[in-house]
């Protein structure tokens, strides 16, 4: 059986958290049915969760992502218990393994064998979500007696955050899912199929970051959009994985000019036609049928991320415009 497609929204919403209530009760007035959390240098992952927890009963809660090289292993799953404590069978938690960038640059940790420290990180929080005393070794990490102390009456979902087809397969395999990031939605009907290949063909639920801005000022947008586009495509990880998504061609221009240290000749170099296959714009019709279209391919839930970048665009229209509820 097929999973229902669940429109969900990026949170932390604009403004200080403490005035979120109201919104995140109209994002569910508005059809939204989740919410999903990033981390990487604003509000942390669970903190607007848990807000959320306490003021919207109607929305699912989930994470993607939380680092896995961030906390250590017996914090991590703590929060990770007590949210699904606070919102009993509405959260899924969200692993990947981040960037080098955020997690040795402006963590200080370590960006060593991403694949098996994310599979760990996996592989013992179900083990401590058991219940039972874990004395055990990890590849990256060793566990001697820790007990979770708090059982939450439902489990919740662990998803893997996954770019190429290692992390693909050991979400299919390991995890409930995968979380998707920076692709197009022709390019989710590449990536799911090895999921559902490595689940024996079983359904996983797959969750995919959509950037957005509805907005028919396209020359504006495109540019602002490279922006965004040059600073996430250069960090190696997203590289290797447009590369292995048949971009190389298009992208090489921008990936020696960055090389060479001219980032206005590495943003003459982006395409539009790459600009319009990652960043969702146009018309608010136009962006609902192109978010339908990651739906069609696939995905099973939305995180839909609104980007600023038409000046002129209202943040929270844009939001109403995009809403299930919409036309």
């Amino acid at each position: 059986m097929a999973l229902p497609q669940r429109p969900g929204m990026s949170v932390p919403l604009p403004g200080p958290l403490h005035s979120h209530a109201e919104k995140l009760s109209e994002l569910a007035d508005m059809g939204y049915t989740d919410i999903w959390s990033a981390e990487a240098d604003g509000a942390d992952a669970f903190t607007p969760l848990a807000l959320a927890a306490a003021w919207e009963p109607r929305l699912r809660l989930g994470t993607a992502i939380v680092p896995a090289y961030t906390r250590s292993p017996a914090c991590f799953v703590q929060s990770v218990a007590s949210l699904a404590d606070a919102a009993p069978g509405r959260f899924a938690i969200g692993i990947g393994s981040s960037s080098n960038v955020i997690v040795e640059r402006w963590n200080g940790v370590p960006f060593e064998e991403p694949y098996k420290k994310v599979r760990d990180v996996v592989r013992f929080i179900k083990d401590a979500l058991e219940g039972e005393k874990i004395k055990k070794s990890y590849d990256t990490f060793e566990i001697n007696g820790f007990r979770l102390a708090i059982q939450p009456e439902h489990k919740p979902p662990v998803l893997v955050a996954a770019l190429r087809e290692g992390m693909l397969r050991l979400a299919g395999r390991e995890g409930d899912g995968a979380i998707i990031n920076w692709l197009s939605a022709d390019d989710v009907a590449k990536v799911v199929p090895i999921v559902t290949d490595a689940a024996g063909g079983d359904d996983r639920e797959i969750v995919a970051r959509i950037f957005c801005c509805p907005s028919e000022n396209t020359e504006v947008v495109r540019a602002a959009a490279k922006f965004a586009i040059a600073a996430y495509l250069n960090v190696p990880v997203y590289a290797a994985f447009h590369d292995w998504l048949g971009r190389g061609e298009e992208l090489q221009g921008m990936w020696d000019a960055w090389k060479a240290g001219d980032r206005k000749a590495a943003l003459a170099e982006i395409p539009d036609s790459v600009v319009d296959e990652l960043i969702v714009h146009g018309s608010p019709e136009a962006c609902r049928a192109q978010i339908q279209s990651y739906f069609d391919n696939g995905v099973t839930t939305s995180s839909l991320s609104i980007l600023p970048l038409d000046p002129d665009l209202d943040h929270w229209q844009a939001v109403r415009d995009l809403a299930p509820n919409a036309g």
